[in-house]
């Protein structure tokens, strides 16, 4: 699979004659496994219509910076954070020069200047358009900034005139976008990280458990493949897709996610334990269901086996790394588990808030080591999940 497999790509358009290819780019990048949303200037809309574009890309076209309607639901600014990626192709002479002037009077200059995520442009226009002074100096500014900058090409133009200016065709600018993601940090090393919850049986149908979709460890095990590791993701039950280039290895219980970590323990340089495993089991299973036909019942539990500290006193020792979910008290108590388990990292949110962390996109979270407590930006998990591979690759 391509690099965009799973990225979200945030296409911008603006108002150049080459918008009729943004049409064919919109499905290039989802042949690539992006998924895609638009949005438009309204110079555009005199090219292209929204409809095309949302029809295409099969989501509703994003036009004005004061929509109350999406305001109301994802909002410019939630946009902005949804993608991993703002390409805008085609980025005509007037838009380079409002980004470089740091703009924010349409929907796009907004978002660009509102989003975490790489920014690139595709330019598109007259070769003196392009050959003049002014242009060179924003596009010096942006690439000064970071700003990937995807061609242009040479050849005949619209108006006629013939050199550099043309925008890249979409199959190119696909590959480049797809190379913006080919870190390659965690080549040659095998990485095993556990993901969602796991279930302990009370008898043939309930079970103990705990709060976890697996999003945040199916999205660390993505970055980690992205990042060139061999990636072994070992789950209890979640209703997720395994991701592209990672090997699953289906679990239900503590003792069998025990037993699965330690079958990949040859090898592995990065275990991240980020499931949720339940801390206690019934001492005993029942054969049959329990029927309700008393008032009370007591349940004798017994500890589940500490998965993570099993792992961190194997040798040869992999970096080991913890998540730490806490609803008080978060930094001292994370502290605490990094030194009493042997972890090299540990990874920490407040799981009391309801706006990230279980079952939330998002999350915010504090990257913990010997020597320190960085708190990181709330992100989609996506983007948070390599933002900690870069960490735990320089480790």
């Amino acid at each position: 699979m391509a690099s965009l497999f799973n990225k979200r790509v945030l296409l911008g358009v603006s108002g150049g004659i080459a918008a009729y290819k943004s049409a064919d780019l919109v499905r290039r990048l989802q042949d690539a496994g992006a998924t895609v949303r638009v949005a438009m200037t309204p110079a555009a809309r005199e090219f292209i219509t929204p409809l095309t574009l949302q029809a295409l890309s099969g989501h509703e076209v994003h036009t004005e910076l004061l929509d109350p309607q999406a305001e109301a639901g994802m909002g410019h600014i939630e946009l902005a954070r949804w993608a991993d990626l703002v390409l805008i192709a085609p980025a005509t002479a007037d838009l380079m020069a409002q980004l470089a002037n740091g703009e924010a009077g349409t929907l796009l200059t907004a978002l660009c200047l509102a989003t975490p995520s790489p920014i690139a442009l595709a330019p598109a226009m007259n070769q003196g358009m392009w050959a003049k002074a002014s242009t060179q100096c924003n596009l010096n500014t942006l690439m000064e900034r970071g700003v990937h900058i995807f061609g242009p090409d040479n050849g005949i133009q619209a108006c006629g005139d013939i050199g550099p200016g043309r925008m890249l065709e979409p199959q190119e600018i696909t590959h480049k976008a797809g190379q913006l993601f080919e870190t390659g940090s965690m080549a040659a090393r095998k990485v095993v990280i556990t993901a969602g919850p796991t279930r302990e049986a009370i008898d043939p149908v309930r079970y103990l458990s705990n709060h976890s979709s697996g999003k945040m460890g199916y999205a660390l095990a993505e970055a980690a493949a992205e990042a060139g590791a061999d990636t072994v993701l070992i789950s209890g039950p979640t209703q997720l897709p395994c991701p592209d280039r990672v090997r699953r290895v289906n679990v239900v219980s503590a003792a069998e996610m025990l037993e699965a970590c330690l079958a990949e323990m040859q090898g592995c340089h990065l275990f991240i334990g980020s499931a949720a495993v339940a801390d206690y089991r019934p001492r005993q299973i029942a054969d049959h269901k329990i029927k309700k036909d008393r008032d009370a019942m007591s349940i004798e539990l017994e500890k589940n086996p500490d998965i993570i500290s099993i792992v961190a006193q194997q040798d040869p020792k992999p970096v080991t790394v913890g998540f730490a979910a806490e609803t008080q008290d978060l930094i001292h108590y994370a502290k605490g588990k990094l030194e009493r388990k042997n972890l090299d990292a540990i990874i920490a949110n407040d799981v009391s808030r309801t706006d990230i962390g279980f079952n939330s996109d998002d999350n915010q979270v504090f990257f913990i080591t010997a020597e320190g407590a960085e708190e990181l930006p709330r992100l989609p998990k996506s983007q948070l999940s390599r933002l900690l591979i870069e960490r735990l690759a320089s480790i």
